[in-house]
Order: C-alpha cells, then sequence, then structure tokens
C-alpha cells in the first residue's frame, strides 16, 4: 500500500499520522490531494462555517534587549525607528478599538529593558476597564519569560496569576517561530528555547487559561524541523487542551537581517497552501487552523479555507511587525471584505471571538 493510500485510510479512520507521513505531505504528498483531504478534515470539524474576530493590534513598545535575525521590528533603545506608547495612550487606542466594536485587542512588544513591572499590571487592568469589556489577548511567552526572571523577579506562575488578576484572557502564539535548537541559534540566537516557549503554555493551560500557537516557516527549516515543531505542540495539546488554534505564517525576508544569509526568497502561494493543508492533517486535535491574511494576502487566505483553513484571523486595524518586514498586504481589513470573503469561498462567514466562539 503507498504511503498516500495508508495517510489517507489514517485520516479518514480518525487516526493520528506518524513522523514520517508528516514528512510526506511536505515532500511527497500530490499537492491537490493534499488539499482535498485536508478539507475534508475541516468539514468534519467545523462543518460549513468560517470565522473572523473583530480585533485591533497595539504594539506598546518596539524597543527589545535581543537582535533577532529575522525581526525588522525591534529596535535598541535610543535608536532611530523606537516607538513607546504609555497607558494612557493605549487605552485611548483601545477605547476607539471598542467604539468601532472590536470584542478583542491583541497586543504584543519587544523585551524593553527599563519599562517597571507596574506598566504591564496597570495597562492591563486599565484596558479591562473599557465598555464593552474586551478580551484581552497579550504577551507571548518569550514576553512572559522576560517579565519573570527580568522585570518582576518572579516565577512564571506568579506573573501570569498577577497579569491574569489584571485581566489578561488569552496569551498569543508568537515567539514560537521552529523549536527546532539549531534552527533557532541560526535565526533568534538568544530568545528563549523551544522547551521554554512550551513551558510557559503548559503552565498557563494548567491555569485555566487558552492562548494560540504558530510556527514560522520559509526560512532556513526543513520539512522534518517543521513537522517535529507539529508533533510538539500536538503532545501539549494532548495534555492540556488549551489551545484555541493554530496559525502558521511565512517568513517575511526583504527587510531582515536573515536576508543577508541569501538563498532565502518568500514561501511561494503553493507552499503555504501546502503548510495549511499538512498542518490541519497533522494536528488531529486542534479544531482551528487560521490562514493569517497578512502574510497571505486575502485572496491567498480565501483559497486556504479549501485546503484546510477555517478562520481568517482578524480585522487587525494596524499590523506593524509584518508590514516592518516588508509585507505588502493590507495593515487592516473591514468586516465587510472578510465575510465576503468567506462567502465567494462557498463558507459561511461568522463572527468569533478570542477563544473562537461564535459571537
Amino acid at each position: 500500500m503507498s504511503v498516500w493510500k495508508i495517510i489517507q485510510e489514517k485520516v479518514g479512520a480518525g487516526k493520528r499520522l506518524s513522523f514520517e507521513e508528516g514528512v510526506y505531505l511536505f515532500q511527497g504528498a500530490d499537492f491537490h490531494s493534499l488539499g482535498q483531504l485536508a478539507d475534508r478534515a475541516r468539514e468534519r470539524k467545523v462543518g460549513t462555517r468560517a470565522s473572523y474576530v473583530f480585533n485591533r493590534y497595539l504594539n506598546y513598545s518596539n524597543v527589545c534587549v535581543l537582535s533577532c535575525q529575522f525581526c525588522a521590528f525591534a529596535r535598541r533603545k535610543r535608536e532611530p525607528g523606537t516607538f513607546e506608547l504609555s497607558v494612557a495612550e493605549m487605552v485611548e487606542e483601545g477605547r476607539k478599538a471598542v467604539g468601532q466594536g472590536a470584542t478583542e485587542i491583541h497586543i504584543v512588544g519587544g523585551l524593553h529593558p527599563s519599562l517597571p513591572y507596574s506598566f504591564y499590571l496597570d495597562m492591563l487592568r486599565a484596558l479591562a476597564e473599557l465598555r464593552p469589556r474586551p478580551m484581552l489577548k497579550v504577551f507571548t511567552a518569550i514576553e512572559i519569560r522576560h517579565l519573570a526572571g527580568r522585570v518582576a523577579k518572579k516565577s512564571i506562575p506568579e506573573v501570569l496569576s498577577d497579569l491574569k488578576e489584571a485581566g489578561l484572557d488569552s496569551l498569543t502564539g508568537g515567539g514560537a517561530e521552529i523549536f527546532d535548537a539549531g534552527v533557532r541559534d541560526r535565526i533568534c540566537r538568544g530568545k528563549e528555547s523551544g522547551e521554554e516557549w512550551l513551558e510557559v503554555h503548559r503552565i498557563w493551560h494548567g491555569m485555566g487559561g487558552r492562548s494560540t500557537a504558530t510556527m514560522l516557516y520559509g526560512h532556513v527549516e526543513t520539512a522534518e524541523q517543521r513537522v517535529d515543531h507539529l508533533e510538539k505542540l500536538r503532545g501539549l495539546q494532548d495534555k492540556t487542551g488549551g489551545f484555541t488554534g493554530f496559525i502558521p505564517f511565512a517568513f517575511e525576508p526583504s527587510q531582515t537581517r536573515l536576508a543577508e544569509l541569501g538563498k532565502i526568497r518568500r514561501a511561494s502561494a503553493l507552499e503555504e497552501l501546502r503548510v495549511i493543508a499538512a498542518s490541519r492533517l497533522i494536528l488531529d486535535n486542534f479544531d482551528h487552523i487560521t490562514a493569517y491574511w497578512i502574510s497571505t494576502g486575502l485572496p491567498l487566505a480565501q483559497i486556504a479555507l479549501s485546503y484546510g483553513a477555517d478562520d481568517l484571523h482578524g480585522t487587525i486595524g494596524e499590523e506593524k511587525i509584518f508590514h516592518m518586514a516588508g509585507a505588502q498586504t493590507p495593515k487592516g481589513q473591514t468586516r465587510g471584505n472578510l465575510e465576503s470573503a468567506i462567502r465567494e469561498a462557498g463558507r459561511e462567514p461568522v463572527q468569533r471571538n478570542t477563544f473562537y466562539e461564535i459571537v
């Protein structure tokens, strides 16, 4: 029996794919057959629905102590291009977003060397007082480790407990990149390890928290390293069930130091669809796979709804991280644009909240 036939039978029976079968999805599987199989797996999970969230991205600062080779967002303190918002400025932006109908405020920043712990708690408390109260999806795992080890000098559980009490609803999935240690040494030396990223989410899930998971692909990683990354996410999801969805996105090379390594071309549209389809089949315990239109562009994200994706992320408002790296997509979308894209793809549009629950 061929590898593809075995994969088809396993997916049809709801059985888990092996590491080798996962690698085959990236390296050997027929593209259209893979998409069709992923689409059937999606339909079993969510039916005809495809979702989006009315959200607003905010960044409190891009000052960062790290110098990740793939990042064009971060700046050293006093370097040209730095920015830093006050709590009052963050709240004003949040108030505008809520007034326009946003149900989620999504916040990440750099690892700031001197902002006090009180800044982060005050920011959450003030945003949580907005009415109607938005869900606060804030901080990456590396920001949590930075707050614990350098800023508050507390344990990770203590910091997460403080943040939760102040208003934190969900962690973001940022910072995962590719978990393989060799890859991280090449693209984000000095950043937390894959195991440390997983530990933060494991602790948060153990406290009843929810979060998303991500993967940054299309740089120096191999198919095997992608599958290893996905299997580690799947393993943690088996234990905690705390991940709400998975968001893969392609590396934007043009404005980054990593591009200087040469021979790094942005992932093609076919590769982006293959990653989404393979992720749907490997991550059998994730209900939701997001096509991140900021990375793919909305037309390709629309096609991804037939290749295993069931979510188009959100309205976003003003995205900085990908655009500072060279993304040419819009910085935000209207609800109408997202709903039209979903309908044109033959799906039923539904607005969701941070936890992928229908609003």
